[in-house]
Parts: C-alpha cells; structure tokens; sequence
C-alpha cells in the first residue's frame, strides 16, 4: 500500500509474499472462526446451497437431471434422475414421473415408480401410488401409498434383481395391506 515500497521492487518482492499471507490470514481466520464456531451452520448452509427449488407456479415438463439436491413446490411431469441426491416433494408439489435418487421425501403427491439407492420417506401430508425399490422406507400414519416395494441391500443393487421378483410380489401384497391399514 505505501507507495515508497512499491517503488523498491526487490525489498518488496520479500514483502510481498507477507502482505498478501497478511491480508490472506485475517480473511481465513474469520473464515475459520465462523467455520468452527458454526459448523453445523456451515454444513447446513452448503447443503441449501447445493439444492434447487422448483416454486409452486413453475411446471417442468420432461426430464429432470442434475448433481445437487431438487425441492419441489410445483409440477413436474416426466422423468426425475439426480442420483447421489435428495429429491423433495414439498406440500404444494405434484409430481408425474419416475424418480431416481439417493433419498426420496414425499410430502406432496408422487404418481410414478421411484427407486432410492438409500431410502424413501413419505411423510404425514404425502401421498404416492407406484412401485418402490430401496433400501429403507418410511411410511407416516395418514400417509397415502398405493404400489409395491422393493427392499434392496446394499451391494444387491445388480444381482438382487432377478432373486427379489418373488419378494416384490409378497410385498407388493403386503404393501397394500399397508396402503388400506394406512388410509384408515
């Protein structure tokens, strides 16, 4: 900043390194200090940054894909695929389509098949008539489900298939059983 050591550019170059580590170092301690001050802050903050939100007036229609988590206010008709990633249906949402994802939250309604590498969620408020495969589910009380599921464990995604068509049977049975007792 002081002119007359910009002027010596070989006492600088030294200097310079310092400077620039000086203002470098207050703007990472605060970064660390809000970091580790807030860390759960921090976390939560990047993973609602790294989510997109379809509003209650959009409609999409056609295919969904991407690499960051989808929250859904409005219709989307077609196919939704963000596989390592959580897909939201909020309480306004409507969705038509197949959905692929690592996590599936249904507060809305869902009409299509959905396959979760972890698990599947509909909440209280939710609604979704098609077939389930993951590897976890939970259904609330007043819930609304209409389909079959499908229980994979994990590493079973390739080779289970073939051997878990009989179990998708028993439980698509069983899974409407669970659709009546629920919407009772």
């Amino acid at each position: 900043m002081w002119k007359p050591n910009q002027t010596g550019n070989s006492s600088p170059n030294p200097s310079e390194p310092v400077r620039p580590a000086a203002p470098a170092t207050p703007s990472f301690e605060p970064a660390a200090r809000s970091t580790s001050s807030s860390a759960p802050a921090a976390a939560s903050s990047s993973a609602t940054s790294d989510q997109a939100t379809i509003g209650k007036s959009l409609i999409i229609k056609g295919e969904v894909t991407g690499s960051e988590s989808l929250y859904i206010d409005g219709k989307v008709e077609g196919s939704i695929n963000l596989p390592g990633n959580r897909v939201t249906v909020g309480r306004n949402g409507q969705v038509t389509a197949n959905i692929s994802a690592r996590e599936i939250v249904v507060l809305g309604k869902v009409r299509g098949n959905v396959n979760a590498s972890d698990r599947v969620d509909i909440r209280s408020e939710g609604s979704l008539s098609g077939d389930v495969v993951a590897q976890r589910i939970s259904i609330e009380d007043g819930a609304f489900f209409k389909g079959g599921i499908d229980i994979r464990k994990p590493g079973n995604e390739k080779g289970g298939s073939s051997e878990s068509k009989p179990n998708s049977v028993a439980a698509a049975t069983s899974s409407q059983e669970t659709a009546k007792a629920v919407t009772v």
